[in-house]
């Protein structure tokens, strides 16, 4: 008769270390041992938390219908919160986005934090799970925030992104731990910057985090949030001191250089943190920017071979490998893959970014602006898409719906010097010189605010088309200031010495002018408005010089009338950028490398600027980025010259 209980006690001192084997078992990634051990601890004990282990390890085999069958046949779904919520994961797995709502709906949720019920305890609702307070129930317990989140992803994954970033939000609240939310919102860019620092000022972190954290994690999230709307210097926070080694901090910088346009920094600093972490999936979006941005067309060949190796499956190996080709002028190839990236990851922006780009660059407009507008939709909170839309417009000489584009780019980062720029392009072209002059001023202030050295070459078409705006309001001696300032940046510019000539032009200084058109033609033989604007110069000159020592009476040699250059179609050229500003030819464009610069009341066209990820891409990037387009169209933006204007 004491045998029994001796026999019992056998049993369950069985049944506890069988469970505690099963889930070292998992601990371990020993997932068959875990299926083969909770199948027999599910017949001996029949225990609710038996059963939520052994579909458990059902998940992590891969075997999601067998857990979803297991859970429904035991009622557990309707019963248990943490049941329901691994079931709707199983059928989230298998791609059964209105099957895991179905599940998910049982529970009565709201998005209002005040009346948010979401299962408040799993500890009250799973009897055979409560009685043990260990790390084991930790997966368990509170998993209401993991609700929201998997509901977020339902959504996005069904292309209602409202929706989606809703309970993003709601999970952050319920956990203001759960970076995996705060990086879908800003990774996809679900919001814009205002939104994104609005939704930080309203996270609980004081009542959260644990005393003295709370800044800390805020400004850890502060490091994550965007960075391309504005530059701004690029240092870690003093309240991030203690984690100025940590490599996502020092990825987080890298990304700031990189939207700085100071792309060398950006290099150093990603090929440091590369040879710490190979595959960083943090820092590889900005990193391969960087590459496109520096044209090191090898090392990115590199790279996207080493990562197709080793992650096929992953979007950013493809990314990759497009940007290669992209930066190698092999565009076919380039939309082949960074196709096939956009189908691993729908929501990867730099990938339809550059999509986009690999049209524009063959001035493929309408197929260029099908990706971008795909891209607006998916980054809603993202000026870059609709800003290279308004570039497309432009390029096809329509500045209404270019105007358009650009203000509602700037309707979402006010302070993006590239979209100022491109606002002082429009009005330009709209003969609204101090409004133009304004806004490039404006634009210039918020670059030169984040640095005290020398700008970067990637500012001087807005150097340029300040000179432009000057010449244009007979401040000759101001244009030739900016455009001298403009050489210093890009020494070798062909635009620049035939702008600089035609201001001596202006000026009536001939002499100088052909010495600055010979230089043009140097390095640009078939410059339309360099060779006419040379043959006047000269003719001009030759009407001041004596033809003789001791002549009597000066020869008057008749100057003719200033032909109008012919228009030449724009000749698209790879400049891996984040972007490339519009730069105004020397009479009135502001546009890129201007192939003639005649006059003042002809039609304004677009050098288009390609900006860079986020992106990403870059990002990106972009990042990164993100995102970045790779390349810049020169158009020949011409105009009459007035007579008056012409010396």
């Amino acid at each position: 008769m004491e045998e029994v209980p001796t026999a019992e006690l056998n049993m369950e001192t069985f049944i506890a270390e069988m469970r505690n084997r099963v889930k070292n078992y998992i601990y371990k990634h020993h997932y068959e041992s875990a299926i083969f051990w909770a199948d027999k601890l599910v017949d001996l004990s029949d225990a609710v938390e038996d059963l939520f282990w052994y579909a458990q390890t059902m998940y992590y085999t891969g075997q999601y219908h067998r857990a979803i069958h297991l859970l429904n046949s035991r009622k557990l779904i309707k019963q248990y919160p943490a049941c329901r919520y691994l079931a709707a994961k199983c059928h989230y797995e298998c791609k059964e986005w209105q099957e895991a709502l179905n599940v998910l709906d049982l529970l009565d949720m709201s998005f209002t934090r005040a009346s948010s019920t979401l299962n408040s305890s799993m500890s009250q609702n799973l009897v055979g799970i409560q009685e043990e307070k260990g790390p084991d129930t930790v997966l368990l317990q509170n998993c209401d925030n993991s609700i929201c989140l998997l509901r977020g992803k339902i959504y996005e994954a069904m292309d209602n992104r409202s929706l989606a970033a809703d309970c993003y939000r709601e999970a952050l609240h319920l956990d203001v731990f759960c970076f995996e939310a705060f990086d879908l919102l800003v990774s996809h860019h679900m919001l814009t910057a205002t939104e994104e620092q609005d939704l930080i000022n309203s996270l609980p972190f004081d009542s959260q985090c644990p005393a003295g954290s709370a800044s800390i994690v805020k400004e850890l999230y502060q490091s994550k949030m965007k960075k391309y709307n504005c530059p701004k210097e690029a240092s870690v926070p003093d309240v991030l001191a203690p984690l100025a080694d940590n490599l996502d901090v020092i990825v987080s910088t890298a990304e700031q250089h990189l939207y700085n346009c100071n792309f060398r920094s950006a290099h150093k600093i990603t090929a440091r943190v590369l040879t710490q972490d190979p595959y960083n999936s943090q820092c590889l979006p900005i990193h391969i920017a960087v590459l496109v941005e520096l044209k090191h067309s090898n090392d990115l060949f590199y790279l996207g071979h080493k990562l197709v190796d080793f992650y096929p499956d992953k979007c950013i190996s493809w990314f990759a490998v497009g940007c290669y080709y992209m930066l190698t002028e092999n565009y076919s190839f380039a939309r082949w893959y960074l196709s096939k990236a956009t189908t691993l990851e729908r929501a990867h922006g730099p990938s339809w970014l550059a999509y986009g780009h690999t049209f524009g660059m063959n001035n493929d407009h309408d197929q260029a602006m099908a990706a971008y507008f795909t891209a607006s939709q998916i980054m809603r909170g993202c000026h870059l898409p609709v800003l290279y839309i308004g570039l497309e417009y432009g390029l096809t000489n329509n500045s209404k719906l270019a105007e358009r584009f650009f203000s509602e780019a700037r309707g979402i980062a006010p302070t993006d010097p590239f979209v100022l720029h491109e606002m002082g392009v429009i009005h330009f072209g709209n003969g609204n010189l101090p409004e133009a002059e304004r806004l490039f001023l404006k634009a210039l202030g918020h670059v030169q605010a984040c640095t005290n050295e020398m700008l970067e070459e990637r500012w001087e078409p807005l150097i340029n088309n300040l000179g432009h705006v000057a010449r244009r309001q007979h401040r000759y001696q101001e244009a030739l200031d900016y455009h001298k300032q403009a050489l210093v940046l890009v020494p070798q510019s062909a635009s620049t010495y035939s702008s600089i000539g035609f201001v001596y032009a202006l000026m009536g200084n001939h002499a100088e002018a052909v010495n600055y058109f010979h230089k043009a033609l140097g390095l640009r033989k078939d410059d339309t408005f360099s060779t006419t604007m040379l043959t006047n110069s000269m003719e001009a000159l030759m009407a001041e010089v004596s033809p003789c020592d001791g002549a009597e009476e000066e020869c008057k040699f008749p100057i003719p009338s200033v032909p109008r250059p012919i228009k030449q179609h724009p000749t698209p050229y790879t400049q891996p950028a984040r972007q490339k500003l519009t730069q105004i030819s020397s009479d009135s464009q502001v546009s890129g490398d201007d192939d003639s610069l005649l006059h003042d009341d002809d039609e304004l066209d677009y050098s288009e600027l390609i900006p860079g990820f986020v992106t990403p891409t870059s990002g990106n990037n972009a990042a990164v980025a993100t995102t970045t387009r790779g390349a810049e169209h020169d158009s020949s933006l011409s105009e009459e010259v007035d007579m008056e204007d012409c010396p």
